[in-house]
């Protein structure tokens, strides 16, 4: 089973040249290896092959491992509240939900009982704490899961609230800051685009549709400006040149009416654009490429965030920096010094990147790692929120 999930995200992914209405030069990639004195918040990788999720944090520059948890099955996607009190789990049985204390261990609730038999293959918690919003692959439905702030568990007197989605091929999906929209990467089907409304009993709308941009093309990915100005869609064919992978760019405010920026989309200077990390800044926002046309190790490009009134646009950062093979997870801790990256395939399975000094949003590498007896499939990390 864990092969079969990893399986199906390399079939999601076609390598095949596409169309674009610009063409931009390729660049170099370059990684400045470097070390540090800065410390981070906890986090935690999900390690799907060795069924562990393992706890760090980052102290004058050296990884620490805080613990090592076995999942009670198969595990497929994590989550963390916003809050920080909880992290969620899915597996092969369903969903557990494990409460966080002190220094980021983790206790498993709910009396170890699962608090959904859903299996979430992508999953989120809203800003208020209030929904687990997930999906299942192999599904067409989009599950709001209600949460009690204080337990973090689904109240007794409240039911799952359910979308129908347009296509069954789920690859990724997350929530708009202000708890607005639902955006749900659905490969070679688009991405779908939810309204939602955290505070009503039935918080789902009439579900809308973005479809990809080149032919063959698959989204795979989706991220949200932490302003609620724009909102991303990471595609493959969606550029021309060799390395075909995008980053589309929309206006939130737009919305429900699509309105994509002049210039999107923007070359992921890789084929797959698997994960896509805004800082909480604002000011930049890095795309994690499964691969390149020459190399199964994944690259991490950049972009600076400009904007003038409501006008916006996109500016590729110069070259990129080298990841693991096949790079599918980025977070930003909550010190917000580290940018953290999970490789499917290892070479490293972790690996943590500083901002450079002298040139702005410039990612040097400080750490790489192991996060188990490899091969481990690191397939996700969160961070645990200031």
């Amino acid at each position: 089973m864990n092969m079969g999930k990893w399986a199906q995200l390399l079939l999601a992914a076609p390598l095949l040249a596409g169309c674009s209405n610009f063409w931009q030069s390729p660049t170099s990639t370059t990684t400045t290896t470097t070390t540090t004195t800065l410390s981070s918040g906890v986090f935690y990788v999900l390690n799907v092959e060795t069924s562990q999720i393992v706890a760090y944090d980052i102290v004058s520059g050296t990884l620490t491992k805080l613990g090592t948890y076995a999942t009670p099955a198969v595990p497929l996607a994590l989550a963390v509240s916003p809050s920080g009190s909880f992290l969620y789990l899915s597996t092969a049985n369903g969903i557990y939900m494990y409460t966080v204390v002190s220094g980021g261990t983790l206790t498993l609730g709910n009396d170890k009982g699962i608090i959904s038999s859903d299996t979430a293959y992508t999953m989120q918690v809203d800003s208020t704490n209030s929904w687990l919003i997930e999906a299942i692959s192999g599904s067409t439905s989009l599950c709001a899961i209600p949460l009690s702030t204080s337990t973090g568990l689904p109240p007794t007197s409240s039911t799952e609230q359910c979308a129908t989605l347009p296509s069954t091929t789920v690859q990724q999906l997350t929530i708009a800051p202000k708890n607005n929209y639902v955006f749900v990467a659905l490969g070679k089907g688009g991405t779908a685009v939810v309204p939602f409304t955290a505070g009503n009993t039935s918080p789902f709308g009439t579900v809308g549709n973005i479809g990809v941009k080149g032919s063959g093309g698959a989204a795979l990915s989706v991220a949200v400006d932490p302003s609620s100005r724009l909102f991303y869609i990471g595609e493959t064919v969606a550029t021309s040149g060799s390395e075909t992978g995008g980053v589309r760019a929309f206006t939130l405010a737009s919305l429900p009416s699509v309105a994509e920026l002049s210039g999107s989309p923007y070359t992921s200077k890789g084929l797959a654009p698997y994960s896509i990390l805004p800082l909480s800044t604002g000011d930049y926002i890095y795309v994690a490429n499964r691969q390149t046309s020459s190399s199964s190790s994944g690259v991490i490009a950049g972009f600076s965030f400009t904007s003038s009134s409501s006008t916006y646009s996109l500016t590729a950062l110069s070259g990129t920096v080298t990841a693991g093979t096949h790079p599918v997870g980025l977070a930003e801790d909550s010190s917000k010094q580290f940018v953290l990256a999970v490789s499917v395939d290892g070479s490293p399975d972790l690996e943590a990147y500083f901002f450079d000094t002298t040139t702005n949003g410039q990612l040097d590498a400080t750490i790489t790692s192991t996060t188990g007896t490899d091969p481990v499939q690191a397939s996700a990390v969160v961070a645990l929120p200031q």
